[in-house]
């Protein structure tokens, strides 16, 4: 999970006033090349954020993993240098360096022309996940430099581009024994004005998947960025000695050049290179396993159900295991790109499992002929499941590849887990009992959740036009200028009354108790106190019932005080979002208010730090005669402390709540709020040193 920080402008109302500026035949622009790109880089990579900086380094890896399934590479080196740079290097064919029918050399194509590519046909590729052919030529046209080195048919040749302008030239190198190509590129900060620092782990999760998605390939990550000051430091302290003791026999190169890799300098060890190798025979089977590893969930059947079959050019695999978990974690891939919004594939998928299990159920008397059918999510409680399909012309919904839409793909998921998920049954009686017996508790569990839910309706508590009582609503009712503020306690919550804007904010005090949903099936959701004020005020309903159209604002920001138990209402809101109306995270809909850890009073004047380290910083700045006040939480702040600080758009910081990758989320959630003790302590350990603000 991201948190993203976002600093709010003043809140502007649409007006009735019209643009005064001339619109004639001037004020169309034709971009010509990258130009395009650079102008409007989130149509390419979908944001300029740390999801975009990714992006770019999965294009470049895309199109070796693509050599990789046509039979040509087998090995992708990605490397993080010091100096915020990346490159990816393969051993596959290269990119053929003669010249291209536009006059151009072929490798200046690939890398400056949108839409240029070899995916489209002419047999170079069978299957491929790149097939808009913008790649290449955006990370290139998003990149502060690019150098190329491609070794194609036993010639060696480069280029470097700036800006995604060729800055030398297309040049034959001469003859070579290596073959593949290798791209390192430096991203642009006038592109990524957030950050140009790439995430070891962001890396290590996509670059994982490609490797269990390819059984048998391998993927090696490799981090020298910290090198960076272990180096200057060394280089300072032997420049300092060879000032005090001049040494007419030293060796110049070695002060202002290191070759980490080959350094023989104890001060600089290979072994101080963080790498990561990944390959995995076991494929997507492994891939499962790794998945429940990650969640430390109990599995109810040892050996992962593996299925594959193939019709023409078109192969699927599937891979499950079903866990002791109340959630379902299914992900899917189409030419090796995750399909997070699933598509065709999954469609088969989920409908094969309800039949299976529906037709066994029944065979055996599981299901009498007077109880109803399994319902699809019934089936699917605990499932951990990977679907991989590969296929040539994969047809996807947008750039993003987020959808897969090719129909045919359906059928073959379906009659394949269909064929091969009865054969196992039959094969597995055991193994097959115990899944029908979860999936009859979890149908058991979802009546009663309806039973709860229409209980608790005909007390009129989830109906529209019912409101919570504590709940403070604003005048404005329209959604995308609308605030929620979840506020832990009485106290905090009517400082937030009296202090917001009560044109477009509301303000929901907590309840009690916020529900572990973690631990807790839809029928407890449904009779928690803490949770039905919170469904009331949204509007929106949960689980299968959600409907993002009925939210009724467009910010829920939980407002909780700054220690361990404020995070920890939080994290539990957090959970409830995340499994119950995880469109509103991923929709962006979700917040985290920062409230101010200490007020500092010189004079007059009131200043206010957010940590221990800005506190610090005030101090020395202010100088002293000094009054340093700890809020020990929101109840301690008065309305327009409460305002000024954590409620005002002109004047708050809020934190954004982004899904990056859903399936770390699942996992993250299911140690922190799950019912293993040893693995939740063992993430509090590992990761305590990242905390900041942390009451003991």
């Amino acid at each position: 999970m991201d948190l993203e920080t976002q600093n709010n402008a003043e809140l502007e109302y649409p007006g009735e006033s019209k643009v005064e500026q001339a619109y004639d035949d001037d004020q169309i622009q034709v971009l010509e090349g990258l130009e395009a790109v650079r102008k409007r880089p989130g149509m390419y990579i979908g944001t300029t954020s740390q999801g975009g900086l990714h992006h770019l380094v999965y294009e470049i890896v895309d199109n070796s993993i693509d050599e990789a399934m046509a039979g040509y590479c087998d090995c992708v080196i990605v490397t993080l240098h010091p100096d915020g740079s990346c490159s990816v290097k393969d051993n596959g064919r290269g990119v053929p360096s003669g010249i291209h029918q536009t006059g151009k050399p072929t490798l200046e194509v690939v890398f400056t022309v949108l839409h240029a590519g070899g995916k489209f046909g002419g047999g170079g590729y069978k299957i491929a996940g790149g097939l808009h052919g913008v790649g290449a030529s955006v990370v290139n046209a998003l990149s502060e430099w690019m150098e190329v080195d491609n070794a194609h048919e036993g010639r060696r040749y480069t280029m470097r581009f700036e800006k995604g302008n060729i800055a030398r030239e297309f040049k034959d190198e001469g003859p070579t024994d290596e073959h593949g190509l290798y791209v390192r590129f430096k991203p642009d900060p006038e592109v990524f004005t957030d950050t140009t620092e790439f995430d070891f782990n962001t890396l290590l999760t996509r670059l994982r998947e490609q490797a269990f998605l390819n059984a048998g390939i391998r993927i090696i990550l490799r981090d020298e960025r910290h090198l960076v000051n272990k180096v200057h430091d060394y280089q300072l302290e032997k420049e300092k000695a060879e000032d005090t003791e001049p040494d007419e026999d030293s060796d110049e190169a070695t002060s202002s050049t290191v070759v980490f890799e080959d350094s023989e300098d104890e001060n600089i060890k290979k072994s101080d290179i963080i790498e990561y190798n990944l390959k995995y025979d076991g494929g997507i089977r492994q891939f499962v396993e790794h998945m429940n590893k990650a969640k430390h969930a109990t599995v109810i059947h040892p050996d992962v159900i593996y299925m594959k079959a193939q019709k023409g050019d078109i192969t699927a695999e599937v891979a499950m295991q079903y866990n002791d978990s109340y959630n379902e974690n299914i992900v899917t891939f189409a030419n090796n790109m995750s399909t997070i919004d699933g598509g065709t594939h999954e469609t088969g998928f989920k409908n094969a499992i309800t039949k299976v299990m529906n037709d066994y159920a029944r065979k055996y008397g599981a299901l009498k002929d007077s109880d109803k059918n399994f319902e699809g999510k019934d089936t699917r409680e605990g499932l951990c499941a990977v679907v991989s399909v590969k296929l040539p012309d994969a047809q996807f919904e947008s750039q993003t590849k987020a959808k897969l839409g090719n129909s045919e793909v359906r059928s073959i998921v379906d009659n394949i887990v269909t064929e091969k998920l009865s054969e196992f049954f039959e094969e597995n009686p055991i193994v097959a009992r115990a899944i029908i017996d979860k999936t009859i508790a979890a149908q058991r569990a979802r009546e009663a959740a309806r039973q709860a839910r229409e209980a608790t309706r005909r007390k009129s508590v989830l109906e529209g036009s019912t409101l919570p009582g504590k709940l403070s609503d604003c005048n404005d009712k329209r959604v995308e200028f609308t605030e929620l503020f979840l506020v832990e306690g009485d106290s905090a919550g009517g400082s937030a009354k009296s202090g917001r804007d009560s044109v477009f904010q509301a303000v929901l005090p907590l309840r009690g108790k916020v529900l572990n949903v973690e631990k807790s099936r839809l029928d407890k959701v449904y009779s928690n106190p803490s949770l039905i004020p919170i469904i009331q005020s949204l509007g929106c309903g949960i689980g299968e019932e959600f409907d993002i159209a009925k939210l009724r604002y467009g910010k829920i920001i939980i407002m909780a005080d700054a220690d361990v138990d404020g995070a920890h209402i939080s994290v539990l809101l957090l959970t409830f979002f995340f499994r119950h109306m995880k469109p509103l995270i991923e929709q962006g809909h979700v917040y985290l208010a920062q409230p101010p850890l200490y007020r500092i009073r010189k004079g007059q004047k009131e200043y206010y730090a957010f940590s221990d380290a800005e506190r610090d910083d005030l101090i020395a700045e202010l100088g002293g005669n000094l009054t340093v006040d700890r809020y020990k939480g929101l109840g301690e702040m008065d309305a327009e402390d409460l305002a000024q600080t954590t409620m005002n758009p002109e004047t708050r910081t809020i934190l954004k709540v982004d899904i990056e990758d859903a399936m770390k989320c699942d996992e993250i959630f299911s140690v922190l709020m799950g019912d293993k003790v040893e693995p939740r302590k063992e993430f509090i350990e590992v990761n305590a040193k990242y905390v900041e603000n942390l009451d003991v």
